[in-house]
């Protein structure tokens, strides 16, 4: 049994690959055409963070259209992470990651969410298809105070380090304190109380 449960959230436009990311992820798969996320999709994997601790990874994967947008923002309270994705290509993308992060923000207190931004198709990038400069993306991420990375669903460069890159900062939050177990919220559950105790001593002791 994982002693821990994370509950992640995607988080980002329409068409930026969201759901290309996760099926490559949690499937290994890559589909050329591949339908809109109507409301919310759920995915589930397994990661083992460091030797002996394997954590249960929900994945909460939502529709970037503004018609379902009051959906969508009924499941933001309950996460503990988010990934913020872009398209590389596509300009307007880029420009609306401050609104998403800024409304996770305001909706999940007074919980705790991290985040990773992720510019997604950098597969395209040596087709001078790139809109958005890595300068201006590297200094978005530094006034959020989040890693960047580029990642391709299509050819899975970086997917499996954004997800982890991600897992990685939560389990860490834990052990620091920046990140709490609280009753009656979902972001992050933990089945075994006694671990988490011993986890946090070995923590301070090291």
């Amino acid at each position: 049994m994982e002693p821990y449960q994370f509950r992640f959230i995607m988080l980002g436009d329409s068409t930026v690959g969201k759901s290309s990311l996760l099926k490559r992820y949690t499937e290994d798969l890559f589909l050329e055409s591949i339908n809109q996320t109507v409301g919310v999709d759920f995915y589930v994997h397994f990661l083992e963070v460091e030797p002996g601790v394997r954590i249960k990874l929900q994945f909460w994967d939502t529709a970037g259209q503004e018609r379902f947008r009051s959906v969508t923002r009924s499941y933001y309270r309950n996460s503990v992470g988010g990934l913020l994705v872009f398209d590389m290509t596509n300009r307007a993308s880029f420009d609306r990651i401050k609104e998403w992060h800024a409304e996770v923000c305001e909706r999940v207190q007074p919980h705790k969410v991290l985040f990773v931004l992720v510019g997604q198709k950098s597969d395209r990038d040596t087709h001078g298809e790139r809109m958005v400069s890595r300068e201006e993306v590297e200094k978005l991420a530094g006034q959020l105070g989040v890693p960047y990375v580029e990642a391709s669903a299509k050819t899975g460069q970086n997917v499996r380090e954004s997800f982890e890159l991600l897992a990685r900062r939560v389990y860490q939050g834990l052990l620091s304190g920046e990140v709490e177990l609280q009753e009656g919220w979902d972001g992050v559950k933990c089945s075994s109380p006694q671990f988490v105790s011993s986890v946090h001593h070995s923590d301070i002791e090291s």
